[in-house]
């Protein structure tokens, strides 16, 4: 075999993109065994990591032909995928982002690629798994490929084992940071306790935002009354503050109270949790009763926020 030269390097080339596609199966009908096709999934993936995007910028970030962005968005769009709001600086141009619909389609896309990756290093020997990487870290780097986002994350529904994940992570981090005692991972715990045993899927959602695989946060739009929604249980892994993930939950969370049709959107927390209260100030949310307690074990100051929609 004959590598030497410039034809040789060109053959060499084509020989391993050939071997590589058809190794992940990116020339089947439907990637992973899913309904989306290869360039269906990178168009997802790229929603689920913005949040949202014009066409234009997607089309940019991938490099695909503005015609054929525009039938992958309208396939999405009649699927229920997407949602298309005019954007705020363009009026030509519309902001997509993933309906709750596209967003669990794209957990079950991300799940059965990580089963796919993680069999495929799985049957190599912990020595082998690092070349490889290493190799693929090497041909990104001689093309040039832009870097990956600092700290990528997505937000999806919960899976078996989140909610568990929900209360413990609340009990060990208001614990450590705050000093509450058991009786608030109790309240967490009832909390969706609540929710599981009267779940209404048309006007209740839960999200779960995921770093590198790990969860980092959670948020609950639950139902107060027929107009009333309460936000509940905001929770973002002290390693994953500052990447905006908080505001984005709760962006989430009001988008959704609005789309189903309640009018107001309340929500309980205390004086004490500084960003949390920065964070519902900067989407609109106002302060309308507080009181002094000490039900976790330590003196507070609980409040109640509100926002009309």
């Amino acid at each position: 075999m004959n590598d030497g030269g410039a034809d040789g390097r060109v053959d060499a080339v084509r020989r391993f993109n050939r071997f590589y596609t058809r190794r992940i199966g990116a020339l089947g009908e439907g990637h992973l065994g899913t309904p989306f096709s290869l360039a269906e999934a990178r168009v997802a993936y790229e929603l689920a990591q913005r949040g949202t995007a014009t066409a234009t910028e997607l089309g940019q970030e991938l490099g695909l032909d503005a015609g054929y962005l525009s039938r992958i968005l309208r396939g999405f769009q009649e699927r229920g995928l997407i949602d298309r709001r005019p954007s705020e600086s363009d009026a030509r141009q519309s902001r997509v982002s993933l309906t709750d619909a596209g967003r669990a389609a794209f957990a079950e896309l991300d799940a059965a690629a990580r089963r796919d990756v993680g069999a495929m290093l799985g049957a190599l020997p912990a020595v082998e798994q690092d070349r490889l990487v290493k190799a693929m870290h090497t041909i990104q780097r001689v093309l040039g490929a832009a870097p990956e986002p600092q700290e990528p994350y997505v937000l999806r529904p919960p899976r078996p084992g989140d909610l568990g994940w929900v209360v413990q992570s609340h009990g060990e981090v208001y614990a450590r940071e705050y000093g509450w005692d058991v009786r608030f991972e109790g309240l967490v715990a009832g909390v969706i306790g609540d929710l599981v045993r009267n779940f209404d899927p048309a006007r209740e959602r839960c999200w779960i935002a995921e770093r590198h695989g790990e969860n980092v946060g959670s948020i609950f739009l639950v139902r107060g009354t027929d107009e009333v929604a309460k936000l509940r249980l905001l929770l973002v892994d002290p390693a994953a503050r500052g990447l905006g993930i908080g505001g984005r939950l709760v962006r989430e969370c009001v988008a959704f109270a609005r789309q189903v049709g309640y009018r107001k959107v309340s929500l309980w927390t205390q004086e004490e949790l500084v960003a949390a209260r920065r964070i519902y100030a900067a989407e609109g949310f106002r302060l309308v009763h507080s009181e002094v307690h000490d039900s976790f074990g330590v003196p507070l100051t609980a409040e109640t926020w509100e926002l009309e929609l």
